[in-house]
């Protein structure tokens, strides 16, 4: 079993052995993977690349080809202990929807995304006037998937109108390592933002 990444290493940690897990949108299925071996989690992924499903499905996961902006319809209510959405928030037609959607299908919530927030973008827009490149943003505003890029304060405070109660917060740079100055600026420093939440 490949390393797992750091940020994927910190969800992993949030999750109670023997739960039951879905993930959004969960790539090649490497936190179902590593779950299952080392939590005894039973999980499913939904995904819509086709690549990544024949990856999943070699590794042992089972995974779901589903368009998360179709919605999640086909799950009934409390079917999941944990439901799992890394990287891609920002790029669903209505996050705020899809929250709602997370915690009617699970007891608890977990979300990373690219923080617009990081000084750098900032510092960008600001000197450059164009809408920041970066290794977290690296496409044109035209012709991006990221449509709904947000900082901290912007999740934070739909999690406050949605009255979701945010149980863990963790703020990484790049390379998904926690660093003691994010802690202290995490708005301006954070580049990769993770929150557990619930009712």
């Amino acid at each position: 079993m490949k390393t797992l990444r750091t940020d994927l290493r910190i969800i992993s940690e949030w999750i109670e052995p023997k739960s039951r897990l879905l993930d959004l949108g969960c790539g090649d299925g490497a936190l179902l993977q590593h779950l299952k071996h080392t939590r005894q989690v039973q999980g499913y992924g939904l995904e819509i690349s086709p690549n990544n499903i024949t990856t999943c499905l070699q590794n042992g996961i089972n995974v779901i080809q589903k368009d998360l902006n179709n919605g999640l319809d086909d799950f009934s209510d409390h079917s999941f202990d944990y439901v799992v959405m890394t990287q891609t928030l920002q790029a669903m037609a209505r996050p705020d929807i899809l929250l709602e959607d997370m915690l009617r299908i699970g007891q608890q919530g977990i979300v990373t995304f690219p923080n617009f927030g990081y000084w750098e973008n900032r510092f960008k827009l600001l000197y450059t006037g164009f809408m920041p490149l970066s290794v977290c943003i690296p496409h044109e505003w035209y012709d991006t998937p990221n449509i709904h890029l947000c900082t901290l304060k912007d999740f934070e405070r739909l999690c406050r109108i949605k009255k979701i109660r945010i149980i863990q917060r963790a703020v990484v740079d790049l390379s998904h390592r926690p660093r003691w100055l994010i802690n202290i600026f995490p708005n301006w420093l954070g580049q990769i933002a993770l929150y557990h939440f619930k009712r």
